[in-house]
This record gives C-alpha cells, structure tokens and sequence, in this order.
C-alpha cells in the first residue's frame, strides 16, 4: 500500500500579494507554494531546521508553475502538496483549487536535492534520514 504522503493547506491571499489588476502577483505562488511545503514537512517531522540538524540543505533546483485561472484577493483557496518522488531527489507536485467550487487554479511542482552541509557537495541518492521520516523503505 502506497504511504500517504500529501498535506492540504487553506490560505486567503491577502491585499498587498495583488498586483494593479487586482488578481494575486504570479511571483507570489512561489510563496504559497513554500507555506505549503513547509506544511508537508513539518507532517513528518523534516521542515527545513531538521533537515539542516540531519546535516543536509535541501535546495530548489526546479521549480515548474501553471497558470490555469487567476486567484484574487480574500479569495480561499485549498493547495495540496504531496511528494510523488524521494528516492534521487525530493520532488513535490501542488495543486492549488479554490475552495468554494473546487475549480484547478494552478499545478506546479518543486524539485529539491539533498546537498551535504559538511561537503557542500549533492548527494545522488537521498538520505536514509528523509526515507526514515517518511516511513518509506528502499
């Protein structure tokens, strides 16, 4: 059986994250994207200052956006993360849909690499740290 390894988030975007036409700035979905990143980790206990305890930085290398329908402004909108890769690298596909009628907003993804703070050298394989706290097996 597959590990559910997604979270749901709710957010309201707030007046200054519009841009002059009164829908939310594109560059602010980078944003929420990390509200809701960080929102999965912390479910498993790996946000980012465990992950610089476990002695790994775990650095965007890509990050992938789609815009589908703008969001404005107090509008509320559900962004679920869930990690669909964890073995070479830490992917994490989004998908963000207003909470009303349940319309897709945006898809997107994020790709992280486990870097070795001692070395600062990437590591090819993830560490057994991430598939311990996952609860995944190799």
């Amino acid at each position: 059986m597959k590990p559910d390894l997604s979270h749901r988030i709710e957010l309201q975007p707030a007046f200054h994250d519009l841009d002059p036409m009164d829908i939310v700035w594109h560059g602010n979905y980078a944003k929420y994207l990390e509200i809701a990143r960080c929102a999965l980790l912390a479910r498993f206990n790996y946000d980012y200052p465990q992950m610089r305890d476990s002695g790994y930085a775990w650095p965007i290398v890509d990050m992938r956006l789609k815009y589908i329908r703008p969001v404005s402004y107090d509008q509320r909108i559900s962004i679920r993360a869930e990690i669909t890769e964890w073995e070479n690298r830490l992917r994490i596909d989004y998908e963000i849909n207003d909470v009303l009628t349940g319309v897709r907003l945006n898809k997107a993804h994020t790709i992280q690499v486990a870097v070795n703070m001692q070395t600062r050298e990437m590591d090819y394989i993830c560490p057994a740290v991430l598939w311990e706290r996952l609860g995944v097996t190799p």
